[in-house]
């Protein structure tokens, strides 16, 4: 008999006992296999895989389980229904009902993600052997447990849907969709993870209890510990979890559809609603394990990397083509090299088109030079080197190397990548870049028969059979993340001109080290109409110096294993407060390195040449965004709403412009204007300066002094004001945007605090239980959960640091034809919560998470350098984050309803729609 017609109450008292034996009979212990690189390998009796990666550096710990089904396990008329499956498996076990609201108290990040042929499930969590005990227990139980319920088939079903028509409202997404299942007539990578419409509201919940019977099994998984955790402990859990699940039967039935080499050019055209077109191109190429992948990634980055890629040099430079970018999939069966260009509106298509297939033919007959190959290369081994810093990341990246056949390819690849040679790429394109092997695509207005046979996948027994790896990456200090723990070890020395420092130096793992730059500049007055221009500013500076070129910029980043990103001009326009006049820099790289790196910051800051071919790049790419933006129900809701809740005039620096209004403040934006701004107001006159890793103090100030020192803004600088505006009336608008299958909400008031006002923690905690990260919360349970017409509904509390001003934002993303039901169940939410406050269980839930998610944050040097950089502008310390986290210790739920009644009026919510919402198709609305 199927464990789904066993009565639940029955089935709950046999896991409980089950688990309550476990200690009672002892399996056996886990098989070590190998060890790569401090990554170790072991195998349980019942076939299950596990991989430990201990790394102390960091306060948390990432439990990872892996099930090796995906999309192309898939039966007829089954598409989406391993992602289908994996939505409801957080719907919980008779052991754990409610897996959402378990890991919201212990502050958890978590999520599940389906692809091709793997659906994972992880969470990561501060590190305690509670934590890792629970999420190991968890995923042994979920594995073979979950309730798989028709009740959760109802309402998630159309959450799925939800989810597959937010991806209908992305014109590269459904073209590089179409173009795939063209490409493949018979495998089942031709089919998109998220599935068929039609299969996805129809599929019987009997298929998806045997999908999920068939493939969650230990000997078709595999378990990820990354992170801080006590070895000997987490096998003991893993044995005492996972070693009592029964060994399967039969070993399970693979797929076994071979695609046929492709025997002539297909074309597919789309035409849909939008502004900006799009020219794709797709080939087939080996799978992931094949030794020939490796020169397949080289040439996808020699073709489209910024700014030598060939296709950006032919499309972009040229203005043809807004962007260009590509991708090599790799995966456990011949995948595919896929390239999208982005064309804005009066240019012409068939021109991209025809000038794309000229690059791409010429690759295999005329090669490619040897530093071409040197720089792809360098930026994929960067890419490498930055994830491999952090074992969370790697812990998830393992997930998709496993499932094309063992988790050693991970590091086969990099091997591969470091020994690729010209000759090799140049193979690869004349084999596989033919006409007769490709699809092209066109997104809005069409040779020979020749085969390009793809080679099966090599046997991998004895391709990482005796695979060593290299020595393991250099391990990080145990850090401690408390507030006050880390304001003992931060230095802050005199400041560098008006720029203040704050400095935290500790061991990393891989020596890594996070770096962060604001400067500030302008007023309200002197920044009118150069907001636009403002914008443009800092990329452009990172884009030629007087000794370096921007290929010679990212070469020298890509070398020394460095991340640079510049930014500024006006902030997110759904935020309280900031404003225009400000530039940051964050850097992330390697103590080796830091030297080298910081020297190309000083080149940016101080020399920069703000070419205007570059300039003129950045527009077109602006443009295009804008143009996109059009036809968006989500960018133009978010648009709306900001004027809604300001009166600011247009020629405000404050001002949130429409989109056709940006559009043109873009387009009549000057090179003069980004050079008057850099001239004129930059300098180091206001800012600061944040360091968090593995650096010595006294070897970068110097660095940073010669950088600073003597380089005056000759403008004067005034912080950018944002008063309170208690006159504003609530309104309720709509957008219409035809033939956009997903819709947005988004509602939110004014409340006139500060961060530091008095009920600024209850409030937070009263934000966390309406609409809090995870899926448990008042929005998430009504509109997700229960009424399953949202994949995505939340709320976002924020107030500004310097001004009396803060912002309640409501949102949710959901099929046109349930508007009614979205904005009612929001707004009946906040109102109900506002009235009755909320339950101690609830309350007791969202202050708990609220504060080991704090842990978790603060774990990650980046967000920790941008904190500290944050407080050295309010002229705070982290004593002010001590005192907010002991005050949200202290609340109680009698406190959090009253800070609620005291400031939250929902009769003053303004909202916006926008969507499709003339749709009345029945059968779209559950």
């Amino acid at each position: 008999m199927s464990r789904h017609h066993i009565p639940r109450a029955f089935l709950a008292l046999c896991i409980v006992g089950w688990f309550a034996g476990l200690g009672r009979a002892e399996p056996a212990p886990p098989r070590k296999v190998a060890t790569v690189e401090g990554i170790t390998e072991y195998r349980l009796d019942n076939g299950l895989r596990v991989l430990l990666f201990p790394e102390p550096s960091r306060p948390k710990v990432t439990v990872n389980l892996t099930v090796f089904a995906g999309s192309r396990h898939e039966g007829y008329g089954e598409t989406g229904m391993a992602h289908l499956l994996e939505h409801l498996l957080f719907k919980g076990t008779p052991t754990h009902p409610d897996i959402p609201k378990l890991f919201k108290e212990r502050g958890a990040q978590f999520n599940g993600t389906t692809w091709v042929d793997r659906t994972n499930y992880f969470e990561t969590l501060p590190a305690s052997d509670e934590n890792l005990e629970l999420a190991i227990r968890l995923e042994a139980d979920r594995l073979i447990n979950s309730f798989v319920r028709r009740e959760d088939l109802d309402t998630e079903m159309t959450v799925v849907r939800n989810e597959f028509e937010m991806g209908e409202n992305s014109p590269e997404n459904i073209l590089e969709q179409r173009m795939t299942a063209v490409a493949y007539e018979w495998h089942n990578y031709g089919k998109s993870t998220i599935g068929n419409r039609s299969d996805i509201e129809r599929v019987p919940i009997k298929n998806l209890q045997a999908f999920y019977r068939k493939h969650y099994r230990p000997d078709n998984a595999l378990l990820v510990v990354a992170g801080r955790f006590d070895e000997a402990k987490a096998l003991g859990f893993i044995t005492r979890y996972f070693g009592a699940l029964p060994k399967p039967g039969p070993g399970l039935e693979m797929p076994y559809t071979e695609e046929p080499a492709q025997d002539g050019e297909r074309v597919v055209t789309l035409r849909r609603v939008g502004d900006v077109g799009v020219v794709g191109v797709l080939y087939h190429v080996p799978a992931g394990p094949h030794p020939e992948f490796a020169a397949v990634q080289v040439l996808n980055q020699i073709l489209t990397a910024a700014p030598s890629g060939r296709l950006y040099k032919a499309l972009v430079e040229t203005k043809k083509a807004a962007s260009v970018r590509g991708m090599a999939n790799a995966w456990h069966d011949p995948g595919t090299l896929l390239i999208l260009a982005e064309v804005p509106k009066g240019k012409s298509l068939d021109d991209v088109r025809d000038t794309a297939l000229s690059v791409l033919e010429h690759v295999g007959k005329d090669g490619v030079s040897a530093e071409e190959v040197e720089r792809a290369r360098q930026q994929l081994l960067r890419e490498r080197d930055l994830e491999a810093s952090d074992p969370n990341r790697v812990a998830i990246r393992l997930s998709d190397w496993t499932a094309q056949g063992d988790w050693r390819l991970y590091f086969l690849d990099r091997d591969r990548i470091e020994e690729v040679t010209p000759e090799q790429v140049k193979e690869v394109a004349a084999r596989y870049l033919k006409p007769s092997n490709r699809t092209v695509g066109l997104f809005i207005p069409t040779d020979k028969a020749e085969r390009a046979p793809i080679p099966a996948t090599p046997d991998l027994a004895g391709m990482v059979e005796g695979y060593k790896g290299r020595e393991a990456g250099s391990s990080g200090e145990s850090f401690d993340v408390a507030p006050a723990r880390i304001e003992a070890r931060v230095r802050r020395p005199e400041p560098i001109e008006g720029v203040k420092v704050a400095l935290l130096p500790k061991k990393t793992r891989n020596a890594s080290v996070n770096l962060v730059l604001k400067l500030w500049y302008g007023d309200a007055e002197s920044l009118k109409g150069m907001v636009e221009a403002g914008e443009f500013l800092p990329r452009l500076m990172a884009r030629g110096t007087k000794q370096l070129t921007r290929q010679q910029i990212q070469d020298t980043l890509d070398r020394n294993r460095a991340r640079l990103n510049a930014s500024g001009g006006r902030p997110s326009p759904l935020a309280p407060g900031g404003g225009p006049g400000q530039l940051t820099i964050t850097i992330e790289t390697r103590r080796p390195s830091l030297p080298a790196v910081l020297d190309v910051l000083r080149q940016i800051l101080r020399e920069p040449t703000l070419p205007e071919s570059e300039f003129e790049i950045l527009k077109a790419e602006r443009l295009a965004r804008l143009d996109e933006a059009r036809t968006d129900p989500m960018r133009l809701a978010m648009n709306r709403l900001p004027r809604l809740l300001t009166r600011f005039p247009s020629d405000d620096v404050r001002y949130t412009p429409t989109i056709d209004e940006e559009f043109a403040r873009v387009k009549e934006t000057r090179l003069e204007q980004v050079k008057t701004l850099y001239d004129e107001y930059l300098g180091s006159t206001e800012g600061e300066l944040a360091i968090v890793g593995d650096f010595e103090p006294s070897e970068v100030l110097p660095i940073l002094a010669r950088t600073l020192e003597a380089w005056k803004a000759r403008q004067p600088y005034a912080r950018v004001e944002w008063p309170f505006q208690p006159d504003v009336s609530p309104e309720h608008q709509t957008i219409a945007t035809p033939d956009k299958a997903n819709a947005t909400y988004v509602a939110g008031l004014n409340l006139p605090i500060r961060d530091d006002h008095p009920d600024y923690p209850a409030l937070l905690v009263g934000n966390s239980i309406l609409g809090g990260p995870g899926l448990s919360s008042r929005l998430g349970d009504r509109l997700r959960q229960k009424g399953g017409l949202s994949y995505a509904a939340a709320s976002i509390f924020m107030a500004d640091d310097l001004d009396p001003t803060a912002r309640l934002i409501l949102y949710a993303i959901f099929n046109p034809a349930n508007l009614t039901k979205v904005e009612a169940g929001a707004t009946e939410e906040l109102a109900r919560l506002v009235r009755d406050g909320a339950t101690t269980e609830e309350f007791e839930r969202a202050r708990t998470g609220y504060l080991e998610q704090q842990q978790v944050l603060r774990s990650n040097d980046a967000m920790l350098a941008n904190l500290l950089a944050k407080y050295l502008h309010d002229g705070r310390t982290m004593k002010y984050l001590e005192d907010l986290e002991d005050h949200v210790r202290h609340l109680t739920a009698a406190d959090v309803g009253q800070a609620l009644r005291k400031h939250v009026d929902p009769q003053r919510l303004s909202s916006v729609s926008a969507g499709d919402l003339n749709a009345s198709d029945s059968s779209r609305t559950k």
